[in-house]
């Protein structure tokens, strides 16, 4: 991890920083926003387990260049040093979900990342 890059000191600022990072191309300061064995279910139906892997597989997903756009966040719930973020993405179908664990410096890193979850249909 680069101790460089800003460290993001509350929940909400991993979903900036991700954006910020993610459109500059910065695949390894991605993978910083994750803790060391983080679980990210991406890509859709499959889970990516790691940091390191999380690294690899946004080196691929940001070599076609991908534009990401912020998104509003929707109230985080904190409970000790585990937070719930969530956004819910421009089209209206479904929510991007994390779980955030606070670090011993204080700065917040990804623990459990479902950036796709959609809604089930029929009620």
């Amino acid at each position: 991890m680069d101790e460089t890059q800003e460290k993001a000191m509350r929940p909400e600022d991993i979903t900036r920083l991700f954006v910020e990072r993610s459109n500059a191309g910065d695949a390894a300061g991605v993978a910083a926003l994750y803790e060391e064995d983080a679980v990210l279910a991406y890509p859709p139906g499959s889970v990516t387990v790691g940091r390191e892997a999380i690294r690899a597989l946004w080196e691929k997903v940001l070599a076609g260049r991908p534009t990401f756009e912020q998104e509003t966040p929707l109230p985080t719930l904190v409970c000790g040093d585990l937070a719930l973020t969530s956004t819910p993405p421009r089209d209206g179908a479904g929510a991007r979900a994390q779980v955030v664990r606070r670090q011993p410096d204080g700065s917040w890193l990804r623990v459990i990342d479902q950036p796709e979850f959609v809604t089930p249909s029929g009620g």
